[in-house]
């Protein structure tokens, strides 16, 4: 029954990181990072986003998707139990190495959002400072759908939860045969100690501060005030006029991003 469980929980925790949204944000961030690396080097903002690609970069390369399906494989299916009265199990060097993961994606996905959510107040902040405010409205809006997705696929529950399983199976596995892997660590027996907060309660204090920041600032209708109508059909007017001659140019103009209101 537990290896069944297993199982069923490295299953969902795969397709939770591997999952296209959490991909996507991860492309679209390194694209926004890419076309203002020359010019924003010491923009506070941009510098909290460039934590941000790091917090992902090291989740990627520590192949923990890989892990789990090296880890699934292992385990025998439901059949393959039944009909014999043993069974083969994971080994303890296979178990420690997948919880070990397990406990270092879970930190790191602790960091990430922590890291979004200071560059979200970052951003907001000079937002309506109006300094760079193409960057950081697009910056406002990848963080907050970024932290969304990892909250909304529960990507870091579904980790603690699936950490708590192999720990059970680890503590079985050891007691029959000792054949330990890494020396000088001892897995905790709960994950919140080793994480030092709770995950619940952490991820409800960084969405409260980040609604308090969009609600106060309302930087939207301050940047944007509302025009007259007449001015406002002038402007659909031009803009329309600058597309066509774009298009007949053939040619993209790149935005000057100095965050000054235009007459």
């Amino acid at each position: 029954r537990l290896l069944s469980v297993l199982r069923r929980r490295c299953d969902v925790a795969g397709k939770r990181l591997s999952g296209p949204g959490l991909a996507a944000e991860g492309r679209v961030l390194r694209a926004v990072l890419y076309a203002y690396h020359s010019r924003l080097l010491r923009h506070r903002p941009y510098l909290a986003l460039q934590q941000v690609e790091q917090c992902l970069k090291r989740l990627w390369k520590m192949n923990l998707v890989g892990s789990l399906e090296t880890l699934v494989e292992l385990i025998p299916k439901k059949n393959a139990s039944e009909a014999h009265a043993e069974c083969l199990v994971p080994s303890q060097p296979m178990l420690e190495t997948v919880a070990l993961k397990v406990l270092g994606g879970c930190k790191l996905i602790l960091r990430l959002l922590d890291c979004c959510c200071k560059a979200f107040l970052l951003s907001v902040k000079h937002l309506c400072s109006k300094e760079f405010i193409l960057l950081n409205t697009v910056a406002s809006g990848l963080l907050s759908r970024l932290w969304f997705v990892i909250q909304y696929r529960c990507v870091l529950q579904t980790l603690t939860s699936l950490y708590g399983v192999l720990w059970t199976m680890l503590h079985l596995v050891s007691e029959t045969q000792q054949m330990p892997y890494i020396k000088g660590f001892t897995f905790p027996s709960d994950i919140s100690d080793f994480l030092g907060v709770n995950v619940s309660s952490e991820a409800k204090k960084q969405k409260a501060k980040m609604l308090i920041t969009k609600k106060s600032t309302s930087w939207m209708k301050k940047l944007f005030p509302a025009m007259p109508e007449a001015v406002s059909k002038v402007g659909k007017k031009r803009k329309s006029e600058t597309c066509t001659s774009a298009v007949k140019n053939h040619s993209i103009l790149c935005p000057v991003d100095i965050g000054e209101t235009v007459a």
